[in-house]
């Protein structure tokens, strides 16, 4: 494995450097650094700047509309887009629900749905989760029953991000009520607008709307909307996963939230020494940044692999599972380290509203992103699904 960049790669991280500098909204940098909450239309001012370039899908084959770079180029691009503090595109479209459609899709599907992925037109949700149906996936009890050339859809999904927002939506159905769980499931892809649907706002700890339960009451979905073969959607499933978990690692991002801790903890707080000062704090930090070394060179590795024409395997699994972990560790450490300017109320406390909040403005969203951080553990199979996954496809216990 190469673990230095050759010119040309050096070439390219600067182009990329500059493209970031000269065209990230300046609009969306202040809302940033303010610390509100991004709306639909910040996200989609990034993204269109990206499709516009043809840099929104780096993974996608070139003939979808890829970039065709190497698997280093696109780790260059993750890492100098953490570093510069850019906003995440949204996954659900791009990651997800893309990759599913160019795999498994008809010729139809790809040239229906995959220009909208790429241009931002289409907003994506992930109908996957259900209540009592969550690591337990293939236990999910949403119905789709065949009426001609039409499912009728009847059942609930929650947790579902950004359900608000979204024109289509990815959901797993149960198509054969009397097979295995894992093989009477089908994959559809259903319109958020259709009659029948309802999307109901879950507020999280952190006061942010950014999750759903989505109810599905007799909603017609047509049958050329189910991607591959009826019964056979948790083959879609699974692969849609593995990406998904591949995506969670997140490392560059990680660096960067490890570094904001660093400048944080270099700071005098109401006169007392930096934090840095404190040997207890500063092993933490140095314990936080060997681990997501070894991570890095995990994901790596995963990539030499991929470059190599392997997909994405169980090694998945070993970047979701430490990568969520230290994702929680790092906000862990960010909330201790803005101490009480971190407790939830002191955000616009005795103001009224958030324009004025208590505090260094680093402080501001240290409460509400910690407790957002709990769910990554969870999310794209929790971590203790991943474990049983590693024993059995790993260590073959």
């Amino acid at each position: 494995m190469q673990l230095e960049f050759s010119p040309e790669e050096i070439a390219f991280q600067q182009e990329v450097r500059s493209f970031i500098a000269e065209n990230y909204p300046k609009h969306l940098r202040s809302v940033q650094d303010e610390g509100h909450d991004l709306s639909k239309e910040d996200f989609l001012s990034w993204h269109r700047i990206l499709a516009k370039k043809g840099w929104i899908a780096p993974a996608w084959p070139v003939e979808y509309g890829g970039t065709g770079w190497t698997a280093t180029q696109r780790f260059i691009w993750s890492e100098e887009l953490a570093a510069a503090d850019c906003v995440g595109t949204m996954p659900f479209g791009l990651s997800m629900v893309g990759p599913v459609i160019y795999t498994f899709g008809t010729p139809e599907q790809k040239a229906r749905f995959l220009p909208g992925i790429l241009s931002g037109d289409d907003w994506w949700c992930q109908g996957y989760s259900e209540p009592g149906s969550g690591s337990d996936l293939a236990s999910l009890r949403t119905k789709a029953v065949r009426d001609g050339d039409h499912y009728i859809v009847n059942g609930q999904k929650t947790w579902t991000t950004m359900a608000q927002h979204a024109d289509w939506g990815f959901f797993l159905v149960r198509t054969d009520p009397d097979a295995k769980q894992q093989e009477g499931i089908s994959f559809l892809l259903i319109d958020m607008k259709s009659p029948g649907v309802t999307v109901r706002p879950i507020i999280t700890l952190g006061g942010e709307h950014e999750v759903n339960e989505v109810w599905l009451e007799d909603v017609r979905v047509p049958v050329e909307n189910r991607v591959y073969e009826e019964n056979k959607g948790w083959t879609c499933a699974k692969f849609l996963l593995a990406h998904e978990r591949t995506g969670i690692a997140a490392v560059a991002r990680s660096k960067r939230g490890v570094e904001k801790i660093k400048q944080i903890a270099r700071t005098e707080m109401d006169g007392d020494k930096p934090l840095l000062a404190n040997a207890f704090f500063k092993r933490k930090i140095s314990e936080l940044e060997i681990d997501l070394t070894a991570l890095e060179f995990t994901e790596l590795r995963s990539l030499a692999g991929e470059a190599a024409g392997k997909g994405p395997g169980p090694e998945s699994s070993l970047l979701k599972i430490k990568g969520s972990e230290i994702q929680q560790r790092i906000t862990e450490l960010a909330l201790e380290a803005v101490g009480h300017y971190g407790a939830p109320y002191f955000r616009g406390f005795g103001e009224g509203d958030n324009e004025h909040p208590i505090g260094p403005d680093y402080a501001h969203r240290a409460a509400p992103t910690y407790f957002n951080t709990r769910k990554t553990t969870i999310y794209g199979g929790s971590n203790e699904i991943q474990r049983n996954i590693i024993a059995k496809m790993v260590l073959g216990i």
